[in-house]
């Protein structure tokens, strides 16, 4: 009796303590839940990781990552100044509320989707507009995918949306790649010709089936306007053999994404698979779209590979990796390093309507985020998948750029000019011209994923070229300026 009693009470408490954890992970934050999957990894993660970062490295971490560029002197001195026990969480807040976040974000996005390729079809300023307004508004995530997997270039207002198809020239393989990779984030490259001979989870079969969306698709231009749009025909299914087969056996494929259904595609009789028949001067118009179905099957919440995708990129931009890294090749062989934190930051990110900057905000507000550097004495090995350490990383192009012309004094002077209440636009009009030639010149090649990689070329460009040397050469109250007017030169 006595031992049953034992037993029942350590019954209740153990119900007790449940309840008392569930309730106070119910109070946590988003940032707190971060905290929290980070460190259930390590055994005493809190005392082998770096303390937080002191408040001059946070306010230029956060700057860079999301406005673009390193803060004032000005801004700098009054945030280290400040007693406010709230003001990284209010910094953080105040940069994503700022249009310079849209501006920054806008760089982002395309250079992840487009990857710097080069004019084609659509003009990249449009495309730009495009990216830049959606952000202004605060479009979801979800919804500036559908629109553009959707765009076909048609609609004159959503045609800067349809660059994703036309300055890829409409190729189905390239486009199949790329939806695969930046979308859903697994590179299904290899299953082209067949199976991955090591990884299970890249079938050919998968492959075709998101390739059939778009066999059907061509560039079409128009003989009159010269205008290039997206068209489709009505009829043709994806075929495929495995270079692998003996046999040679030849299957086929209707549009399908893997972990969901097939797509229920109408029969139509032959002859009548058009609402307006395609010729050479004529845009086909079938009466079932495999495209247009594309959208509303991949963008949405309930589509895991999705919101993974899309909650591990942001998570990349802000830690340096990705919690799935690399981040386009997501599979069993190469798990998530934290799988409940992706899958917290995935619900999240759902939850919040594909809201970017909440999670953006959160991940900001998270000590995670905001650690050191600096390897902490005791600590032997720091690797990056743990985040005991802040991550060291290389700017972008783009932020390298414009924390040159901020700390050579230019920015300041142009805003100088413009007067106290310039809008974002304006001052970005005069900062462009100066920082393109930059970033043209340090960028990855055109078609490859954004990525640090030394060249000669870059070193000869930052060593010789005249307008880097123009913009760096000390002039009344610029960085270099007061660089040069220090006497000591002790370190």
């Amino acid at each position: 009796m006595i031992a049953f009693t034992i037993n029942k009470t350590k019954f209740v408490c153990s119900i007790a303590l449940m309840l008392l954890a569930a309730e106070w992970s119910l109070g946590q934050t988003l940032s707190q839940k971060i905290d929290a999957e980070v460190a259930k990894p390590i055994a005493d993660f809190e005392k082998k990781a770096a303390p937080l970062c002191s408040d001059l490295e946070f306010i230029r971490r956060v700057t860079l990552d999301l406005i673009g560029t390193i803060p004032t002197v000005e801004q700098s001195r009054e945030f280290v100044k400040s007693t406010n026990a709230n003001k990284r969480s209010e910094l953080v807040d105040a940069l994503l509320a700022s249009p310079a976040h849209a501006w920054h974000f806008t760089m982002v996005l395309d250079v992840t989707w487009m990857e710097r390729r080069a004019d084609k079809h659509v003009p990249s300023a449009n495309w730009k507009q495009y990216l830049r307004e959606s952000l202004l508004a605060n479009k979801p995530y979800d919804v500036m995918v559908k629109e553009i997997l959707s765009a076909d270039g048609v609609d004159a207002k959503m045609r800067p949306a349809a660059k994703f198809y036309l300055d890829r020239e409409g190729e189905p393989h390239l486009i199949t790649r790329d939806i695969s990779r930046l979308f859903l984030g697994v590179n299904w490259q290899c299953a082209q010709c067949h199976d991955h001979p090591r990884v299970e989870d890249y079938k050919q079969d998968m492959y075709y089936g998101l390739f059939a969306f778009f066999n059907r698709s061509y560039v079409f231009t128009d003989a009159k306007t010269k205008q290039s749009v997206f068209a489709e025909k009505g009829e043709g299914d994806a075929s495929f053999q495995s270079v692998f087969d003996p046999a040679k056996v030849t299957k086929s494929s209707g549009p399908k994404l893997f972990m969901r259904a097939a797509i229920a595609e109408p029969k139509m009789e032959k002859g009548k698979e058009y609402e307006v028949a395609p010729t050479k001067e004529v845009r086909g118009i079938p009466k079932f779209s495999r495209r247009s179905q594309l959208a509303n099957e991949l963008a949405r919440g309930d589509f895991a590979p999705f919101a993974r995708n899309g909650a591990n990129r942001l998570w990349a931009h802000m830690m340096g990796r990705g919690i799935v890294h690399p981040l386009d090749l997501g599979h069993g062989d190469n798990p998530a390093s934290h799988p409940e934190l992706l899958d917290l930051l995935a619900k999240e990110f759902v939850n919040a309507k594909f809201n970017h900057k909440e999670i953006l905000g959160q991940i900001a507000k998270s000590k995670a985020y905001q650690r050191s550097s600096q390897v902490p004495k005791g600590l032997q090995e720091a690797k990056p998948e743990e985040y005991l350490v802040g991550a060291i990383r290389p700017l972008s192009e783009e932020q390298f750029a414009y924390a040159i012309l901020q700390a050579s004094g230019f920015t300041d002077a142009e805003r100088m000019i413009l007067g106290a209440k310039v809008e974002e636009s304006a001052l970005q009009a005069k900062l462009a011209p100066q920082a393109t030639p930059i970033i043209n010149a340090l960028a990855t090649p055109a078609g490859q994923a954004p990525g640090y990689e030394a060249r000669v070329e870059q070193a000869l460009y930052l060593a010789n070229n005249g307008q880097l040397q123009g913009l760096l050469a000390p002039r009344k109250g610029s960085l270099s300026f007061r660089l040069s007017e220090i006497k000591d030169a002790k370190l």
